[in-house]
């Protein structure tokens, strides 16, 4: 049984919103890998050996290539020649991104136990003759951890910065960004329940421990560093589209709490191995 057989759909290139189904993009497994072995090390990998890595995913150098001249040209990857050879480094702003997914694995985590009760609201109206920006900014609330209360109106727990995820969308007057709580009639748990799909969020994390918490996960891959990028990738992804609900609110037997001890659990597992396997693999460069 090959590794594409148990898990296929790391070598499936899919399309690039596809927020569904992580491994079926490359360049997710690329943040992962930078996340991990080039993030604050003030270097920068050499193509070639950057290959030889995902080679082991399942992910062919064409897929490879066009994912690190992609990320040039997003401005979160830049190359540094030596010789014959091309090296890519992070830019400024891939620093920024890959700092934002350390906090939300490491920090932030997958239960939000220090809620305050402060809801961060998001209203707007915008003209029909504004459709895809109106949708865009709908996939970008969603992806940030909002749900719609109602017609026009998004709530998330906490207090959130949503500068970047209006920018570029000039709204103008069309759009609110309002911090408040609920007071009576109105109660939390109803607003947890009508804005969001528990369900849907806990099915999510019920297929991660599907795939990970069982005694030898993945145990088709050729070695713990391609299960080390598989894992934080799932992972990440996971928390990436959890909206962080107060635990107050959820279920007793919230199975983000199991899902997130089986990830630490196995990220200490597989970073000893896997740190050996890419320091024999990686030609790196000092920038």
């Amino acid at each position: 049984m090959t590794f594409e057989t148990v898990y296929p759909s790391a070598v499936t290139l899919g399309g690039e919103d596809d927020q569904t189904a992580p491994f079926q993009r490359p360049q997710s497994l690329m943040f992962s890998f930078l996340g991990i072995y080039v993030l604050h090390r003030d270097i920068a990998v050499y193509s070639g050996s950057v290959i030889d890595v995902f080679a082991r995913l399942g992910v062919s150098e064409e897929a490879v290539r066009s994912t690190l001249a992609r990320m040039v040209k997003r401005n979160l990857l830049e190359r540094h020649r030596q010789g014959r050879k091309v090296y890519f480094g992070l830019t400024p702003h891939a620093v920024e991104v890959l700092e934002d997914g350390r906090k939300r694995v490491w920090e932030t985590g997958a239960v939000n136990r220090d809620w305050d009760g402060t809801w961060t609201l998001v209203g707007f109206s915008i003209p029909d003759s504004r459709r895809s920006t109106r949708h865009d900014l709908r996939s970008r609330l969603i992806w940030n951890g909002f749900g719609l209360l109602q017609s026009g109106l998004w709530i998330a727990p906490g207090v959130r910065d949503v500068t970047d995820v209006l920018a570029s969308l000039q709204l103008g007057d069309h759009v609110n960004v309002l911090t408040a709580r609920a007071f009576a009639p109105t109660e939390a748990a109803d607003l947890v329940g009508k804005a969001f799909d528990i369900e849907q969020i806990a099915a999510r994390y019920r297929a991660f421990l599907a795939q990970w918490d069982v005694p030898k996960p993945l145990a088709g891959a050729p070695d713990d560093l391609a299960r080390q990028l598989l894992l934080h990738t799932d992972w990440l992804h996971l928390v990436r589209q959890d909206p962080h609900l107060p635990a107050e609110h959820l279920p007793r037997d919230w199975p983000a709490i199991q899902a997130e001890q089986t990830f630490q659990t196995l990220a200490q597992r597989y970073e000893p191995p896997a740190a050996e396997l890419a320091a024999a693999v990686l030609d790196t460069l000092a920038v």
